[in-house]
């Protein structure tokens, strides 16, 4: 129990079988079909971080072999071991040897797959025609696009898509009354929408929001994750397109200088409420282009609050063009 208590709550709350996953459910569907049959293919598990892809291939693992699964299994992060040399001892020796039970094969798990070099994968890809009958690989990557097509080829391939922020809030409340962590609906929400998807990022956040004392509310939580509050970023977009920059503008530089909140968190922000405020459709589309501008400009190297004070000023001339 005492180690139970310092564990990483991702961790402490990660599903051990594939009943327990949330979510994906047609995925869970495929994979039990494989426990069934004791039998599967190769597989490409692709999808955004945090939706359970890695999660999923342990459970495949646990559900197909038992209790002492981690027997027939290996995970490799292919981010820090991505050469060919990594594919021509580790994952060869693991899949050359037969496995040390009743099991059929074993299960080697590549994560960040799309992040090995192209000769690795090629390399990958003669490893796997020859061990089939000892070893199933489960790549697992964000961008699938960037796996060989002969290896895409030879794999059935699963589509990992972000949870809903209505099952986020119901797991993270489900986390939240296990803790005893006291923390509102609107606190919940905030987790949800900060985390878009990203169910370990979220219990993250939900974990270090335990600490603070009190009720947590989702004032707390944007503090907490460094990020602009909705209402601020609606207040500097309507202050310009009124026209008044100068006013605009101060609520900038004080979220910027004073809160020291990131300018690429404030152009995420100000671009979600572009899209909620009252506005004509070709004046949404003017904005989106104007901030996008901005925001590549940053990325390229541009000052900051230089970029976003001309984007107040080139909307804040908006009010002034004539309407038709």
């Amino acid at each position: 129990m005492a180690e139970e208590r310092h564990m990483m709550w991702t961790e402490k709350y990660r599903p051990r079988t594939l009943d327990e996953i949330r979510d994906q459910s047609e995925i869970v569907s495929r994979l039990k079909k494989f426990v069934e049959e004791r039998s599967m293919p190769h597989c490409l598990f692709a999808g955004p971080p945090g939706t359970g892809k890695t999660t999923a291939a342990l459970c495949l693992a646990h559900d197909l072999f038992g209790e002492r699964f981690m027997d027939l299994f290996m995970e490799l992060n292919a981010s820090d071991e991505r050469g060919i040399d990594v594919i021509r001892t580790t994952v060869k020796e693991f899949a050359r040897a037969a496995a040390i039970s009743e099991a059929p094969f074993k299960i080697l798990v590549l994560d960040e797959a799309d992040n090995m070099t192209g000769d690795a994968q090629q390399a990958l890809r003669r490893t796997m025609e020859r061990y089939t009958d000892t070893c199933r690989f489960i790549l697992c990557c964000n961008y699938s696009s960037k796996i060989i097509e002969p290896i895409q080829s030879r794999c059935a391939i699963f589509r990992f898509s972000p949870l809903g922020e209505g099952d986020v809030k119901d797991f993270l409340g489900w986390i939240a009354k296990n803790e005893g962590v006291d923390i509102t609906d609107g606190g919940l929400g905030a987790i949800a929408r900060i985390s878009e998807g990203d169910l370990r990022r979220a219990i993250n956040l939900l974990q270090a929001a335990s600490s603070l004392k009190g009720e947590i509310d989702e004032d707390s939580i944007h503090r907490l994750a460094g990020r602009i509050e909705p209402r601020y970023a609606k207040e500097i977009l309507e202050l310009a397109i009124k026209g008044n920059f100068s006013e605009s503008r101060k609520r900038l530089r004080s979220l910027l200088l004073e809160k020291g909140l990131s300018p690429l968190d404030i152009i995420r922000q100000i671009h979600g409420e572009i899209f909620q405020i009252e506005l004509q459709e070709r004046d949404k589309l003017l904005l989106a282009e104007m901030l996008g501008e901005a925001d590549f400009r940053i990325s390229q190297g541009g000052d900051p609050e230089v970029q976003m004070s001309a984007f107040l000023a080139k909307l804040a001339s908006l009010s002034s063009r004539p309407r038709g």
